[in-house]
């Protein structure tokens, strides 16, 4: 082998030396900044598990919270009775939703991720950011998970139970109580002809938004501030639901639920609340176009034979 050739080959092969080890530094540089990282401020991410899960359906659960160390975690499970002890539920109802609560500094929001929303029926995202903040949960990212088909109303009582079991962080329980009719009645509103689940949200954090500006000093100051939303929205509700409504309302200023402390993180819900409508209608718009499309070319060939 001559020279050049000798000297070809080491240079070939110190490159693809070199290659190696930066393919493997990025590899562990990838492994280090998937670590999950431990809040020392707030303590571990708690990761609520719903009783009625299997060992499987468990597993499966963590995988979908992107839980890879149970070590890095603290791992609790939500039972009927926490049903009953949170919100008055049945204590017979069987628990599946699960949850990873994640706290962040002040400011920071509250923050959903429906990470199964195909298997959570009725509830959306700003349904239970309205819920969370009635509650008093602020400055968290929530990501909410089920291996099977559920409404959805369930994951409260784990993400309540999650506060309880953080230190210096435990809710008002009449606050979680009201919390939860709210959520209630929102995932029945939605069911209202005329209705959907992006409205009724809307209307919701429109009316705690006036709340925290205006802080009604009484029941006929509320019952103003629903009946003006109500006709702004341009949403009709039978005498009955719009009662239920006010009584939801007056409820929470007897509570002295403070939305102003939250006034922010409702400005950016609304503005989410509004992005997904806009989106919407635009679908719409756009499959009605399509629609119009083919009418007229179905009406177009039958002019033709006719």
């Amino acid at each position: 082998m001559n020279l050049s050739r000798r000297f070809n080959y080491i240079v070939l092969g110190a490159v693809l030396l070199i290659g190696f080890f930066i393919v493997n530094l990025a590899a562990a540089s990838k492994a280090n900044a998937d670590e999950e990282s431990i809040n020392e401020k707030y303590g571990l991410p708690i990761v609520v598990y719903g009783e009625a899960l299997s060992s499987a359906q468990k597993d499966q659960v963590r995988d979908l919270l992107k839980v890879k160390d149970v070590e890095k975690v603290t791992e609790i499970t939500v039972t009927g009775q926490d049903l009953v002890t949170y919100i008055k539920g049945d204590h017979h109802s069987n628990m599946y939703s699960s949850a990873k609560i994640t706290r962040t500094d002040a400011g920071e929001g509250l923050v959903i991720n429906q990470v199964t929303p195909e298997n959570v029926t009725e509830v959306t995202d700003e349904m239970y950011a309205n819920a969370l903040l009635t509650a008093g949960v602020q400055d968290a990212v929530v990501d909410v998970a089920s291996p099977v088909k559920v409404s959805g109303h369930s994951a409260l009582v784990g993400i309540y139970k999650a506060y309880d079991e953080g230190e210096g962080a435990e809710l008002n329980r009449e606050h979680t109580e009201v919390a939860n009719e709210e959520l209630s009645l929102a995932t029945e509103l939605a069911k209202k002809e005329g209705l959907d689940k992006d409205k009724v949200s809307e209307l919701l954090t429109e009316i705690k938004k006036e709340i925290a500006e205006i802080n009604p000093a009484s029941k006929e100051e509320v019952e103003q501030i629903i009946d003006d939303k109500l006709t702004a929205l341009d949403i009709q509700l039978n005498p009955q639901d719009r009662q239920l409504l006010i009584d939801l309302f007056e409820k929470m200023r007897s509570l002295d639920i403070n939305f102003d402390n939250v006034k922010s993180q409702l400005d950016s819900l609304s503005k989410d609340i509004q992005q997904r409508i806009e989106d919407t209608i635009g679908d719409k718009n756009f499959i009605q176009t399509v629609s119009d499309f083919f009418t007229k070319l179905i009406d177009s060939i039958r002019g033709i034979f006719s």
